[in-house]
Formats: C-alpha cells, structure tokens, sequence
C-alpha cells in the first residue's frame, strides 16, 4: 500500500498524527507532574506552618520540652495531627520507631522503591532546642537539615528540622496521579486510533481523484480522446482536472482534424486521379484519339495534380515552420506594387477594376521574407481574381494603425456568410457557392497565407466588405 499515493498520504498523516499526540501526552503529562509537585509543596508549607504552630502551644503549656523529650508516642501523635488529612498512621514504620530509642529519629525505614514518589512530612522531620542539640532526631543527620525557627513570645524556643526527600501526599492523591497517566496512555492510544481511521478517510478522499485521472491517462493514451473528468472541487485537483479536460479536447479535435485533413487530401487526390485515368483508359480503347488537344487536357490534369502537391507541400512546411524565411528590413508596399503589376493582366481579363488607395505619405518598413509576403500577397490576388464576378471591382487599402501597417484586400461579390469567415482560414475550406471548386482551388491557399503572416509576428482577418465581397485585412509590426 506504501507505494501508492493513498498509501503515502495514509502514512504521512498518521506519522504526523503520531508525533502530534506523542508531544501532547508528553506536554500533559509533564504539565500534570509539575502542576501536582506544587500542591504537593504549598500542602507541605502548610503541614509545617502548623506542625511549628502545634509544637509552640506545647511549649507554650508546659513551658520547656522536659516532657516532650522522653515521650516519643506524643511527638509521633504531634507530627501526625499537624497533617490537614489527618490521615491513618503509617503502622509498619511507627512500630519500629517505638522499637528504638526514645530521642531516635526519624526511623530507620529501608530504602523507597522506585515507583514510590512520595515521603511522609513526619519521617523527615526533627526537633532542635534553641541551642541546636537534639531532642527527636538523630546527630549524624543535624548537617542535612533545612531549619525552620519556633518562636514563643519573640523568643527562639527550638528548631524544626527537616530531611531532604521527594515531598509526600497521601495514597489517594498517589492513585489519582496513577489513574490519569494510564488515562492519558489511553487517549492517546485512542488518539492514535482515531487519527489512523482519519489518515485512512482523508487518504482515499484525495487519492480517489488521483487515481481517476491516473484511469483517465492511460485511457487518453490509448486514444479514446473522448474521456473527461469530473470537477468536484476548486482546489489544485480541480485545477488539473479542468486542465485535463482542456488537453483531451484539444488531442480530440486534432484528432479530428487529422482524420478530416486524410479524407480531404484522400478526395483531393482521388478526383483529378480518376479524371486522368479516365482519360488514358479512353485513350487506350480507341475511344478518344491521340490528338493535341487530348495530350494537353491531360496536361491540365497533371499540373492540377502538381499544384494540389505543392500546395500541400507548402502547408507542411509552414505547419512545421521548416519554411525557409530569409528576413530584412523591407517597404511591403513595393512588394505588393510588383506582385500586382505582375497579375494585372489576370484582372483586365475579367474587367475588374483596381483602386489604390495609400494613406502613407512615406516608407515603413517591416522585418519580412520578400519572397514569403509575395507568395502571401499573389495568394490573395489570386483569390480576388478567380472568385470575384466579371465587372467587379478590388479596392486595395493601405493605412497605419498605432505600430502596425494595415493592408486591406476588400473585392465586390460574390461574398461569403457571416458565419463561414471564421473558417476561410482552414485547410481544404471551401463554399459551396459561387467561390467554390469550379475554379480550381484546393482550399490551402489561405492556409498558407495564415502561417506566413504568423511567421512575421503579424495578424490576418476575414470580414465583409463594403462592396459585398470579401475583405482580408492584413497587420504588420513596423521595425
């Protein structure tokens, strides 16, 4: 399991939830021990307080400590009566100390086991006269002794001493002390227990995503381009779901269009194929004669074939941008000027009317390919002049926009819908209208055009033109 991603967010919680309640028990059961050492201490303080209080209204009854000295059961009955609890007597230890001599003090009890914290006030403590010699208590200890003074009216009447030791609190106080660290051991083994089940939730919670993109991966890699995920959430999984989604409706589209680009170049392809054949089979036969005319109809055919080619050829290469571009600093408009001249005749032919209209006083100059904005301007003089009607008219615009040079192809009808000029720019994109097939194209031309004015930074647009044709509108950063 570890080596999954729920497995390691699994383990990643629960090892943080470890340590969390690990510091927890550690920190509770420490600020317990603290906590109870002080009320231990002021219950000592107070024991003292009132055993040096019990100690002077003896003194102050029978005026010395005559009889106190010989009377070991009084002085343990002293130091008993001074605990607030007034807890039973320790019996195993008050019997030896009866066992021994009078003045002897505190008893000799073994040595505390390690599990035992606490001493009793009573075993540690020892009465002094005023001039230090021993009353209860032992000599070889008097150099260990923390000494409390008794007064009695102003007067320094006798010492309390006490032992060093771990301060004492009585068995109750001992078991409750016990009972909340097994307590504590429990809640956190509860603590852990509960964190595991919450690491495990939280675990399949964010890994279930996870895994369902991972599904959708291998799915997307075997080509169902179909696939999409489910978006439940706005965090970074759903950021990559969407991002998901976004990717393999791209892959399915261009999947799409790869399927349309083989079709379209299939069907290309096919028909002038056919037509030739049909031709040569007819040639074969008998059926047509070897003449020139049937020699340069199949001519035609060929270079149909030659251009389609070519055509595609060219779109290859700019798709890859392996088009060779050769830039400098150059006017477009004397390209242009050049390019138009050369097809003047094509126009003159269907009696379309030219009109030059330039609103740049002077040169601009733009970091272009010469020969790739003539083969983009020819393509565009081309177009107006196959599909524009007889008698029709091209008005050529030039103007300066911000830092762009604009260059506007605008001719008269035939023009195209409203909603086909999006897709004029697509390869084998043809209307079935009066701009259609009939006139030779193979719908690459523009194509074509579109990557050439790409490669130069630049933008082209398709819009209806004022003279119900059509506008292609061109922009070039000026250097």
């Amino acid at each position: 399991m570890h080596r999954t991603i729920r497995g390691k967010l699994f383990l990643t919680f629960l090892v943080t939830t470890l340590f969390v309640v690990f510091g927890m028990y550690i920190f509770m059961r420490s600020s317990l021990n603290q906590g109870f050492s002080a009320l231990v201490e002021s219950r000592q303080q107070e024991q003292v307080k009132i055993l040096i209080e019990g100690l002077t209204d003896y003194y102050s009854n029978n005026q010395s400590w005559n009889n106190l000295s010989g009377d070991k059961k009084k002085w343990i009955d002293l130091l008993w009566k001074s605990n607030p609890q007034h807890h039973d007597y320790p019996s195993p230890w008050i019997t030896q100390a009866l066992t021994e001599p009078n003045n002897f003090w505190p008893p000799a009890i073994p040595e505390l086991p390690p599990k035992k914290l606490f001493m009793p006030l009573g075993l540690r403590a020892m009465l002094l006269n005023a001039d230090k010699t021993v009353i209860f208590g032992r000599n070889e200890a008097i150099h260990q002794l923390s000494l409390h003074p008794i007064r009695y009216k102003e007067k320094i009447i006798g010492f309390l001493g006490l032992l060093p030791g771990k301060l004492y609190n009585q068995a109750s106080d001992i078991e409750f002390i016990e009972k909340q660290s097994k307590s504590f051991i429990w809640i956190a083994l509860l603590m852990i227990f509960l964190s595991a089940s919450l690491a495990l939730l939280l675990a399949y919670t964010l890994g279930r995503p996870i895994k369902r993109i991972t599904t959708a991966i291998k799915a997307l890699s075997l080509g169902r381009y179909n696939i999409r995920l489910p978006i439940d959430s706005r965090d970074e999984l759903g950021q990559l779901a969407r991002d998901f989604n976004d990717m393999a409706a791209a892959l399915e589209q261009s999947e799409q269009a790869r399927r349309r680009w083989v079709a379209d170049i299939s069907h290309e392809l096919r028909t002038p194929l056919s037509v030739l054949r049909g031709e040569l089979e007819a040639l074969q036969d008998g059926i047509h004669p070897l003449t020139s005319s049937a020699i340069d109809s199949l001519f035609g055919d060929v270079m149909r074939l030659h251009r389609l080619t070519e055509d595609l050829y060219q779109l290859s290469l700019s798709d890859k941008g392996a088009l060779s571009y050769h830039k400098d600093y150059l006017d477009p408009v004397e390209i242009l000027k050049d390019d138009l001249t050369t097809l003047q005749l094509k126009f003159q032919e269907k009696n379309i009317q030219i009109k030059w209209v330039n609103d740049i006083p002077s040169s601009i100059f733009i970091y272009a390919d010469p020969d790739r904005l003539s083969q983009l301007y020819r393509n565009l003089l081309n177009n107006s002049a196959s599909y524009t009607d007889n008698n029709g008219q091209l008005v050529i615009s030039i103007f300066q926009r911000s830092s762009n040079i604009v260059i506007n192809f605008s001719d008269s009808e035939p023009g195209v819908p409203e909603q086909e000029l999006s897709k004029l720019f697509d390869r084998f994109y043809r209307l079935e209208s009066s701009r259609n097939r009939h006139h030779g194209g193979a719908g690459l031309g523009l194509a074509i055009c579109r990557n050439i004015v790409e490669a130069h930074n630049g933008n082209l647009q398709a819009n209806t033109s004022p003279q119900k044709g059509l506008t292609v509108c061109i922009e070039f950063p000026i250097e």
